[in-house]
């Protein structure tokens, strides 16, 4: 049989999507590139955001309406499966044939079959305390970065978040398993690895932890840099601090989530930081690591907020000086703490101004920051091709995570190459190649070009 699949969400359901592909492939399914090829159509969903519902219930009602009377099963993967489990059962307007949780993926050959041969509506949303895919190797394309989930679930709970009843408790996976991993990459080729998790640096393993992990991984040849995410402010002890300022191939960027700036509104988010302990531990970071970049996660009008909570916010926005922030409107999710103990009860307009008012801040920042690279020479990883009505060029990355323009010539993707920034815009940098090849890619800063 064929199979079309299709992605949202986080980077985890893009790391799981290559587990499925490695489980159905096994089974003998093939892999097609458009819904109309397909006997069988899965989507691999998210529900951290309102947004992500809605368009999955979208793209499921385009995918029935174009296929012109074929009727190909069709199958609701991951998070929102978990999460909407009743309504996407009993619902005859979606018309799907099954659905799965994230920690069912070996049991989809089964599925696929049952919803075939019977008719019904088969499912598996089981949320295991044992499961990691130690066992499966994903099936990847070919590129410069491969994500690598080291542990599943999380235990922290907070308020408005669904992923402890969509994706589980923490449990993580052996050290020499991952390793076992990263060394088949660096053979396939891959220069980068990211190491996920919900909430990346509670990894445990045996008194193995995060830090361990980190320092492990840098010692797999081929391997030229080492990324994370996402983590969480609670667990950032000074070892693991220590790894990502001198380890030169842990890359110098921390997302760091902040959420919400206001004590009041962290304690209703069961975020277990003050304000004020949160601003100390990005002093500490910029202490032992000067360099690195800052990025992180916002919510905005979370139940309750006045403009004074907001302010505080909007404080620890400027206090921080984020190089990057993702900015989101609070909305409820089903079977959350929040959802069953605050009201939604900000209007969306007074939503929207103060999104938009934290975005324009961010962006008048993230100039600033980026012209500060101006005129530097960086060593930039090649990630992919990039065009333009004028011109084709590749794409890269800084070690601290931030792209890169520069024009095509005598290098490939997958090489490192020296670049002079030349401008910036709050998303981008510009460049041209220095050096062909950079003989010291594991420094952030070759040099300062005056």
């Amino acid at each position: 049989m064929k199979v079309f699949l299709e992605t949202y969400g986080c980077q985890m359901n893009e790391y799981d999507s290559e587990l499925i592909r490695s489980i159905l492939t096994k089974a003998n399914y093939s892999f097609v590139k458009t819904e109309s090829e397909a006997d069988v159509i899965m989507l691999n969903t998210c529900a951290v955001r309102e947004n992500a519902h809605r368009k999955v219930y979208g793209r499921i009602h385009d995918i029935r309406h174009d296929l012109n009377g074929k009727t190909p099963l069709i199958g609701i993967l991951g998070c929102m499966a978990t999460n909407l489990r009743k309504e996407l059962l009993e619902s005859r307007n979606l018309k799907i044939d099954f659905i799965a949780g994230p920690d069912s993926y070996k049991k989809l050959p089964d599925l696929i079959r049952a919803a075939g041969e019977t008719g019904d509506k088969p499912f598996d949303l089981t949320l295991s305390e044992f499961e990691t895919y130690s066992d499966v190797y994903p099936t990847r394309e070919k590129g410069v970065n491969a994500w690598i989930a080291v542990m599943r679930g999380c235990n922290n709970f907070c308020s408005f978040c669904v992923v402890p009843y969509t994706r589980g408790r923490e449990r993580s996976r052996a050290p020499e398993n991952v390793l076992s991993e990263v060394r088949r990459l660096a053979d396939e080729g891959f220069k980068q690895v990211t190491l996920l998790g919900q909430n990346v640096n509670s990894y445990n393993y045996e008194g193995s932890d995060f830090a361990d992990l980190l320092d492990k991984v840098s010692t797999v040849k081929g391997i030229e840099r080492i990324r994370f995410t996402s983590p969480h402010p609670k667990d950032f002890p000074e070892r693991l601090l220590k790894v990502v300022a001198q380890n030169p191939k842990v890359c110098k960027h921390i997302h760091f989530p902040l959420q919400a700036g206001n004590d009041r509104i962290l304690d209703m988010m069961i975020r277990t930081y003050t304000k004020e302990e949160y601003l100390g531990l990005v002093d500490k970071i910029r202490s032992l690591c000067p360099d690195v970049a800052l990025t992180t996660d916002i919510i905005v009008g979370f139940p309750t907020e006045t403009d004074s909570d907001f302010q505080d916010t909007v404080d620890v926005v400027k206090k921080v000086q984020y190089d990057a922030a993702f900015i989101f409107k609070y909305s409820v999710r089903k079977n959350t703490i929040a959802e069953n103990k605050y009201p939604d009860d900000v209007p969306d307009a007074i939503k929207a101004e103060r999104t938009v008012l934290l975005n324009d801040l961010q962006k008048e920042i993230s100039l600033i920051k980026n012209r500060s690279y101006v005129g530097q020479t960086h060593s930039i990883l090649i990630e992919e091709e990039r065009t333009t009505r004028s011109d084709e060029h590749f794409q890269g990355r800084t070690d601290t995570n931030i792209i890169v323009i520069i024009p095509k010539g005598p290098y490939k993707i997958g090489d490192f190459v020296d670049v002079k920034i030349t401008s910036a815009t709050p998303h981008v940098l510009k460049g041209q190649i220095f050096n062909n090849q950079s003989p010291n890619h594991n420094n952030q800063i070759i040099s300062n070009i005056q």
